[in-house]
């Protein structure tokens, strides 16, 4: 199978409904790329990152940033792919770190497998490819926590809108995930591939819809990671750039309201070290191992 091939079932998204499509589909793509890559290239300025540079079938496309820390080669996933199941059934009960990094790298591998494979695509068909690796993220961290028994969905909340204890019409409120327990909404919140562009927004949602509801509803973000490519000096020479805006995070956190969890698969190193970053942003394996259970 190509390059081409593959990127064609990427495209439909129609082929994603299970969480068994996304392994086949990252088994698909993982089996490609062991010995069909052209090149795979370093990241000047973080090295554990590589660009994967398809053949000719792709026009010598070059991929976004991916890390070798968390994205499983084909022989790894092949021996990991099915504890996913067994662990998301257990997921609250895992205390081990190499069962909950199984989480990351999992999610990280499906989800890096079809935006890489979307990178093969004609550049001017980057759009297309951007909104369809959103949808799908979207889908997948949906599936994976329905996988653990809990009630999520994405779609649109209905706000009452009140004067003098009277209902004059409802607005509607979309959100990309909603979780409930016996009808009640105990969370909402956004799931983007990057917070680029977007993290004004999700702090402003939460304000702007606890103050409509007079409610204090938790708000959590998921994001997949924060980096982009950037070119060196040097031609041909590749880095990246953080898409993480740590100074918007600290003013919205601080003067406006904190989101009441933001996890990412691919964490970036001053999220951990940084003050009020380090407090307010985890690993997504917590979100499913620990913080989703005090929600709800």
């Amino acid at each position: 199978m190509n390059i081409s091939k593959i990127t064609n079932i990427a495209i439909d998204k129609s082929r994603f409904k299970t969480l068994s499509n996304f392994l086949d589909f990252a088994d698909r793509y993982l089996t490609y790329i062991e010995s069909n890559l052209q090149a795979i290239i370093i990241s000047q300025n973080e090295n554990h990152y590589r660009f994967y540079q398809y053949s000719s079938d792709a026009e010598y496309q070059i991929t976004r940033p991916i890390n070798s820390r968390l994205m499983y080669d084909y022989k790894e996933f092949c021996k990991i792919k099915e504890l996913i199941f067994p662990v998301l059934k257990n997921v609250k009960d895992i205390k081990a770190s190499e069962e909950r990094q199984i989480i990351n790298r999992i999610v990280y591998t499906m989800q890096m497998s079809i935006g890489a494979s979307l990178d093969a695509l004609p550049a001017g068909q980057s759009n297309t490819a951007r909104k369809i690796a959103g949808d799908l993220f979207e889908r997948l961290i949906l599936l994976i926590i329905k996988e653990t028994g809990i009630n999520c969905a994405s779609g649109t909340i209905k706000i009452p809108i009140l004067l003098n204890n009277e209902v004059l019409f409802n607005m509607n409120y979309q959100h990309d995930i909603i979780v409930k327990k016996d009808e009640e909404i105990k969370l909402i919140g956004s799931i983007k591939t990057s917070s680029k562009d977007r993290i004004d927004k999700i702090f402003i949602d939460k304000f702007l819809y606890n103050k409509l509801t007079e409610t204090n509803t938790p708000h959590i973000a998921i994001f997949l990671n924060d980096v982009q490519r950037k070119n060196t000096r040097k031609e041909n020479e590749y880095g990246i750039n953080s898409t993480f805006l740590s100074g918007h995070f600290r003013v919205y956190t601080v003067k406006l309201n904190p989101l009441d969890g933001v996890y990412y698969c691919d964490i970036r190193p001053n999220m951990i070290k940084e003050d009020i970053l380090k407090d307010h942003i985890k690993t997504f394996d917590y979100f499913l191992c620990e913080d989703i259970w005090n929600f709800i």
